[in-house]
């Protein structure tokens, strides 16, 4: 998730009249991206020797990986930069072909009825997915493919058999009889809070996990703030970071502008919050883009973590009503952003790693790079809210921007002030997310999995069978470029689905004319393809997959 979803989905809460701006000036806006931002990127520093130096072969940090491949492909030409710039040029006119033409949908579902009624299977058949798939290996694709099997396959149609039994029953949070339900809204309402609670244990355990090499990264950052020599020689120029005492000062400076912040309503007890969570989710959330990448994290799943312990801290001390959400939700705005820096500079970091850049370099150019984004926010949040809107407006046949995280987080909010959060199935999702640590196995990819749709596992998963089906067959002097050939044109793959996105997104917003027809096809779902829409987009599909396998294959790379 970017920064920018991350306002989206957080500068709105609800109140009794529908959804209301939280945050009403364009200057309030900047102020909160730069000092989450760069909370972000100031508590990802002491960790960069552990999870991207110490963890290299074990987290594949999919994003950053791709990009030092385009680099060097770049630089060395030849049969490498061959298959990057194939992978570019194929996966942006595959995105085309779905997003901009509209001739394949981008997501194929199926809903199961009878004993599986509630179930559901599906594929966003996007080459992003696909490419992150084969960089992170089958492994974690298939650790996040069984978080979703269970919540898609196991607990969903369990739920529903439960609600066939009492028809009419209404369980909270669900608004409706569950007999009535289908996959998505058992999802919105019940496995998603599964899901939340298991990235929240999933997330506490790899903490728990990282605390020795963190507090010796602290420790050397605070011998070298003493003066105290280092044992060994100074470090090579590639090992280089920031000096902890400007991360130090650059904390405190960070902590005193949220006290002096107005309209936010973030006191010593909302700062408190925002730094403690900001630590704590920016060491899950790097941890987490290094196994499965930056467009799988589920950055809402932590933010609502964080809102939840929020709301209950605000409301045992008294504070609630309209100014405990606009704390708690300032709060949430501080971390969600902190969070989606610290994922990028993780992976920025990677790249510069593998490049053989200097750490503290890249760390001050980060803070640059927050800048600019940050001045254009505002506008952005408010150009999309004078184009779409967030609500539906009575009279209006524009389709409005429904930001479903945002109004999950909102009800989330109002739960807690109000005594109604359904806290069973946060608890059970914990406890899920426990047994599987009790088995030896990181619950942290199979947290994601049962969080995010099972759609999005099963690309993933897909682009991890073509890994696993290389590294199996080919020959042992063969099998490290056969690979090598696979990362780069999934690299390409990342790259050209990107480029498209981004191109749809300002086309949507610029020109009326594609914006109607863009939504004359009801945005992702509905193709010029019709009926035969979903049958054409997994055969193009299962054939890119199959393209990705034959050059990961044939691929070759002349060594010098």
């Amino acid at each position: 998730m970017t920064v920018t979803q991350a306002l989206q989905n957080l500068t709105c809460y609800v109140n009794n009249e529908g959804l209301t701006p939280l945050f009403h000036t364009k200057t309030q806006i900047f102020c909160l991206s730069m000092l989450g931002g760069g909370l972000g990127i100031l508590l990802m520093i002491p960790l960069r020797k552990y999870l991207v130096d110490q963890e290299h072969g074990r987290l594949a940090f999919p994003e950053g990986t791709a990009c030092a491949e385009i680099i060097i492909a770049g630089d060395e030409g030849g049969t490498k930069a061959r298959l990057v710039f194939m992978g570019i040029a194929i996966g942006a006119l595959y995105k085309a072909l779905q997003n901009m033409l509209k001739l394949l949908p981008e997501s194929v579902n199926y809903d199961f009825r009878g004993l599986m009624k509630g179930g559901t299977m599906g594929v966003d058949a996007t080459p992003a997915l696909l490419g992150v798939g084969y960089i992170i290996g089958p492994r974690i694709s298939a650790l996040m493919l069984s978080g979703a099997v269970l919540g898609y396959l196991g607990f969903a149609p369990l739920i529903s058999f439960i609600g066939n039994q009492i028809p009419d029953i209404i369980i909270s949070p669900g608004t409706i009889p569950i007999s009535e339900m289908g996959s998505g809204e058992l999802r919105n309402f019940y496995i998603k809070y599964l899901g939340v609670g298991a990235v929240a244990i999933g997330g506490f355990v790899s903490l728990i996990k990282s605390l020795p090499v963190i507090f010796s990264s602290f420790s050397k950052g605070l011998g070298q703030l003493l003066g105290k020599k280092a044992e060994s020689e100074t470090p090579a120029r590639t090992d280089r970071d920031l000096p902890m005492k400007w991360v130090l000062i650059g904390v405190l400076s960070i902590i005193a502008a949220i006290w002096l912040l107005p309209n936010t309503e973030l006191h010593l007890i909302g700062i408190i919050i925002s730094v403690v969570f900001g630590f704590f989710f920016v060491v899950v959330a790097a941890r987490i883009v290094g196994i499965v990448g930056s467009s799988s994290s589920p950055v809402s799943g932590m933010t609502i973590a964080t809102l939840l312990v929020t709301c209950l801290v605000l409301v045992y001390l008294g504070i609630s009503g309209v100014k405990g959400m606009v704390t708690a939700m300032s709060v949430g705005t501080i971390v969600c952003i902190a969070v989606c820096m610290s994922g990028d500079i993780a992976q920025d970091l990677k790249t510069g790693y593998l490049l053989g850049a200097t750490p503290w370099k890249q760390q001050l150019t980060e803070f640059i790079g927050l800048l600019f984004p940050a001045l254009a926010m505002g506008f952005t949040v408010f150009f999309l809210n004078d184009a779409f809107g967030f609500v539906q407006i009575e009279g209006s046949n524009r389709t409005p921007l429904l930001a479903p995280q945002a109004n999950v987080m909102a009800t989330l909010v109002q739960g807690v002030m109000n005594s109604s959060l359904p806290w069973l199935p946060i608890i059970v999702g914990g406890m899920v997310a426990l047994s599987i640590e009790l088995l030896g196995i990181s619950s942290l990819p199979f947290a994601i999995g049962l969080y995010l749709p099972l759609s999005l596992s099963t690309p993933i998963m897909t682009g991890g069978l073509v890994s696993y089906f290389i590294n199996r067959y080919a020959k042992k002097d063969n099998k490290k470029s056969k690979n090598e050939n696979g990362i780069l044109f999934s690299s390409g793959l990342v790259a050209g689905d990107a480029l498209v996105s981004v191109l749809v997104a300002f086309m949507i917003g610029t020109w009326s004319s594609y914006e109607l027809y863009y939504d004359a096809h009801d945005g992702m779902m509905a193709t010029m393809t019709g009926s035969l829409g979903p049958w054409v987009s997994l055969v193009c599909f299962i054939s890119l997959a199959a393209v990705l396998g034959h050059l990961a294959w044939h691929g070759s790379i002349k060594k010098k």
